[in-house]
């Protein structure tokens, strides 16, 4: 089981992107090595479902930030180390002599580069498993959190294949009975263990970028709660792409599982919207958050509807889409399934009274399904006061203060709903009248 996200959800929370600024990916994507970016990938499109599994990654990360620990190996040498044990090898050691014979001679026949490499190889691969044996020996966990990952380590470095190569002095010459024995032992008989240092190192490689990036942007960790408790709270909730972004406050729980959202165009809503969706995604990650004080219970999925257009292909008009979007978000919570999903602006698509109608059923019937956590924005305030009466919708606003005839926001979430109406002294800000006349 998986977690549940769509392709159109993932662009407009834009999560993934390992080059396009501004992502969230790229936010996180500080990592050094190849299989360290591999893994980082796997995390971001895996979100997990299990607290207990959230909850032990988040401690993992916290320790290393809290160690702030630098990632200690030459990048070169791994790849130097990773592409000599994925050449593989000969399943004999006495073949394996004969082949590096062959090439030593060639090397000094020709300009083969096959020997050359060999020695490179496993000259990187012994500076590396060193360095990882100190860091092993060393590194002095916490509470057990990620005791088991060293330890397994620690076991696969103390084994008695590895202490002659350990104790190679890789500036002297090699015999090449010796270089032979190392390729075979290391691409046969230890090639499991080498591929769990190599995951090791690459889980250094993340964990290290990611407690860095935590500790750069002062972001904090969430605490993960079975999914019956149907709770998301958050305080100073900002977007965390954003700089100098405005903290705001979020709390959802099953006897107030709707936030009704108003305010006025560019007050601020869509981008709450995303931070809320960005903050969710990254929290079953297990990753650092720009929150604080948060605690969440675990979703199936997510779903938004945020920047909805038309389909010129499948000959969908912009309200028609939106339509398809809130069926496909209406078949998902009908599941049964747990989820949080947002709409923002339902229905702009249509005219007024169609909007009216519409953002009012809809949201209606949404806020029935008490296991599953739903955002409706919308500038149409009336919809608002025909909702008072549902006790489990919070109601709340982004404010406009004017400043003269000029609108100034806050972007600080206020209760209630929203008086502000200032589309036509926009309008007239802006000069539009005039310059029609």
């Amino acid at each position: 089981m998986s977690f549940k996200i769509d392709k159109q959800t993932l662009e407009e929370l834009n999560l993934l992107g390992k080059f396009r600024q501004g992502s969230v990916y790229h936010l996180f994507n500080k990592v050094k090595t190849r299989g360290g970016e591999k893994l980082l990938d796997d995390m971001f499109h895996h979100p997990l479902l299990d607290e207990n599994a959230i909850n032990n990654r988040t401690a993992v990360f916290r320790f290393f930030q809290d160690q702030q620990f630098s990632f200690p190996f030459d990048v070169m040498q791994i790849n130097l180390m990773r592409e000599y044990l994925d050449a593989g090898g000969k399943k004999n050691e006495a073949m394996v002599l004969i082949d590096i014979m062959f090439k030593k001679l060639l090397s000094g026949l020709t300009r083969d580069e096959r020997f050359r490499k060999i020695v490179q190889g496993l000259q990187a691969t012994i500076v590396t498993l060193k360095k990882c044996a100190a860091i092993a020996e060393t590194m002095q966990t916490k509470n057990g959190v990620f005791e088991n990952r060293v330890q397994a380590v620690r076991a696969v470095l103390r084994g008695k294949q590895l202490d002659s190569l350990l104790n190679t002095d890789i500036y002297q010459n090699l015999p090449l009975q010796k270089i032979a024995h190392f390729d075979y032992l290391l691409k046969n008989e230890l090639a499991k263990a080498m591929q769990e240092i190599m995951e090791f190192i690459y889980e250094l490689d993340v964990n290290i970028a990611v407690g860095s990036v935590a500790a750069a942007r002062g972001f904090t960790y969430a605490r993960a709660l079975p999914a019956a408790r149907d709770v998301l709270s958050a305080s100073d909730l900002r977007h965390p792409c954003l700089e100098s972004a405005i903290g705001n406050d979020i709390l959802m729980s099953e006897t107030k599982n709707v936030i009704f959202l108003t305010g006025a165009n560019m007050a601020g809503k869509s981008t709450l919207m995303k931070s809320i969706g960005i903050l969710m995604y990254l929290a079953h990650m297990g990753f650092p958050l720009a929150a604080k004080d948060t605690e969440f219970s675990v979703r199936e999925g997510m779903y938004t509807s945020i920047n909805v257009a038309d389909n010129i292909g499948l000959g969908y008009s912009h309200f028609y889409a939106e339509v398809v979007r809130v069926k496909q978000a209406a078949e998902a919570a009908a599941s049964g399934s747990r989820l949080l999903l947002m709409f923002d602006e339902l229905f702009k698509g249509t005219n007024v009274k169609d909007a009216y109608d519409g953002t009012l059923s809809v949201t209606q019937a949404f806020s029935g399904y008490t296991d599953c956590l739903f955002v409706v924005s919308t500038h149409i305030i009336e919809v608002g006061e025909a909702l008072r009466e549902n006790d489990n919708i919070r109601f709340a606003f982004m404010p406009t203060v004017m400043e003269g005839a000029r609108p100034r926001y806050t972007y600080r979430l206020q209760e209630g709903i929203t008086e502000d109406r200032q589309g036509m002294m926009i309008i007239r800000n802006e000069g539009i009248l005039e310059l029609l006349k």
